[in-house]
């Protein structure tokens, strides 16, 4: 084959002048901040990708400059590179901007109604990118700011900006797994709410209902959480932002999971999925985040292999748009760590379970104080290796025959059947496991191998050879039926396209709700 002459292709006229503007950074830095938002984030980007970010930090810890550079929306995603970057550097950007913005808040106490009423709105766009980017307790700060703002005018215009600033704050409150604060930020949004239906005002609530649910769900409240999906989605209604109804469809999807709802869980992630890639495309954070609640529906009803390849792709979104030590990437390391620990549990390798746990530690441990519960929560995968499960309280969480309930009951066998020769109550744990899985998942479930592995192990340690007969059949039938059930297909083809509009997912799921007196 005949070798290709390479054609060097000249850098546009463009990059070209912004590159200049850069080399004379020093001398032009004023006149740079009076530039169009979109040539003035070009010249803060070229100094990300030449490294100079201590200049970049001067220029973004001035809030005058970072609210104009938040106006270039297009290249949202470059901005959360610089920012991370800054970060990592020591840049304390986050604080620093959030920070300013409080004092800003509390100089224009005084001001007449426009002033605070812009200085909300550039909050909302502040304290929604500190939150995006993961920086919960700095955007905690500036929707905390806004909301002082609000409370100053007891008027329909502030009781509106109040609402959206509460739902805004009780997002970042779940995040930082602040729930109590969180209780209380939706009791203030319902007082809100109802100072606008005394006055005939009526505020869509499919939001602070779906932030609502995510609370509940954080704190096992699953029967609550499924009540107020329900209420979240009666208020999905045609000209909501697609970011709100995609978030409440994923928040429903998880409450059907753990109520096992399996096909009105499927029906609603694949739709947020579908239009999450619509909307926002396949390389947008909001896409990583239904994917993660893709993942965890396919977890939950025994497609392992496909869970897996589809928490690595949100992580993959998300290592492209944060990097670095950022939350929303410990996350996604989390959640394919445990992924990856369920699809190796029949082997006993959890090598590629642990590095994920460990990266999403390392990240947590840089960012969060030592005590917090998004730590603890990281720490599980690690844990659940070389300790017991408290099956009790999955018990009492989740009932006695759940899918997690049959991995705990099936550790404590293993550690009974290899490490404490304690046969007889290894057997029945054994048992009890295969039972649990074999009813909520069918004879094909993948963690039936593992517990049968243990069964032939257990029956060679007694002298049992029967028994070892027996489950030698009952594995070599398990592994024909799971070659026959789970063919790998890829689960994204099934969301390249939706032949349901949202409207119709949303009557479809409400209509298949019992009547009152029939329970859920």
């Amino acid at each position: 084959m005949a070798a290709v002459e390479l054609e060097w292709i000249p850098e546009t006229l463009y990059n070209t002048a912004i590159s200049a503007v850069v080399d004379s950074y020093t001398r032009s830095r004023r006149e740079i901040r009076s530039l169009p938002e979109n040539i003035q984030f070009d010249v803060y980007y070229k100094l990300y990708q030449q490294g100079r970010l201590c200049q970049l930090g001067g220029e973004f810890c001035e809030l005058e400059v970072f609210a104009k550079v938040l106006r270039a929306s297009d290249k949202r995603h470059l901005l959360h590179h610089c920012f991370q970057a800054l970060m990592d550097h020591g840049v304390k950007v986050a604080s620093v901007l959030a920070n300013s913005f409080s004092r800003r808040c509390s100089y224009i106490e005084e001001s007449d109604a426009h002033v605070k009423e812009k200085a909300i709105q550039f909050g909302f766009v502040l304290g929604g990118f500190l939150s995006d980017a993961g920086w919960y307790s700095d955007a905690e700060k500036v929707f905390l700011s806004c909301l002082q703002l609000c409370s100053l005018h007891d008027e329909v215009l502030h009781w509106f900006r109040a609402v959206e600033c509460c739902v805004r704050l009780l997002h970042v409150r779940n995040g930082n797994c602040k729930y109590h604060l969180g209780e209380e930020t939706y009791k203030l949004a319902q007082t809100y709410i109802d100072k606008l239906a005394k006055h005939g005002h009526q505020a869509n609530r499919a939001a602070l209902f779906g932030e609502l649910c995510a609370l509940l769900f954080a704190k096992s409240h699953y029967d609550e959480a499924y009540k107020w999906c329900v209420e979240a989605m009666k208020e999905i209604t045609v000209g909501l932002p697609v970011k709100v109804a995609v978030d409440v469809l994923r928040q429903a999807s998880k409450a059907c999971v753990v109520k096992r709802e399996f096909k009105k869980a499927e029906q609603l992630i694949k739709h947020a999925v579908y239009l999450a890639r619509e909307h926002f495309g396949h390389k947008h954070p909001k896409y990583s985040d239904t994917l993660l609640d893709y993942g965890f529906y396919l977890l939950n009803v025994d497609n392992i292999c496909q869970s897996v390849a589809i928490y690595q792709t949100a992580l993959d979104i998300r290592q492209s748009v944060f990097g670095g030590k950022n939350i929303h990437v410990a996350t996604a390391h989390e959640d394919l760590a445990y992924s990856s620990y369920v699809h190796q549990y029949s082997s006993g390798k959890f090598d590629n379970a642990l590095f994920h746990a460990e990266r999403a530690i390392d990240i947590i441990t840089h960012i969060l104080p030592e005590d917090h519960l998004l730590l603890a929560s990281s720490k599980r995968v690690k844990a659940e290796e070389m300790h017991i499960k408290a099956i009790q309280i999955k018990e009492q969480l989740l009932g006695q025959e759940d899918y997690e309930v049959a991995l705990s009951v099936g550790h404590l066998a293993s550690l009974y059947n290899y490490d404490m020769n304690q046969f007889e109550d290894a057997e029945k744990l054994y048992l009890r496991s295969i039972a649990i899985g074999k009813k909520l998942f069918g004879e094909g479930y993948s963690g039936l191998e593992y517990d049968y592995r243990g069964l032939i192990k257990l029956y060679n340690s007694i002298g049992n050879f029967e028994k070892v007969f027996e489950y030698h059949n009952i594995l070599s039938n398990w592994n024909r039926l799971r070659d026959r059930q789970f063919a790998i297909s890829d689960a994204l083809e099934d969301v390249n396209g939706s032949t349901q509009s949202t409207e119709e997912v949303v009557r479809s799921f409400l209509l298949a709700q019992p009547t009152v007196g029939q329970g859920c």
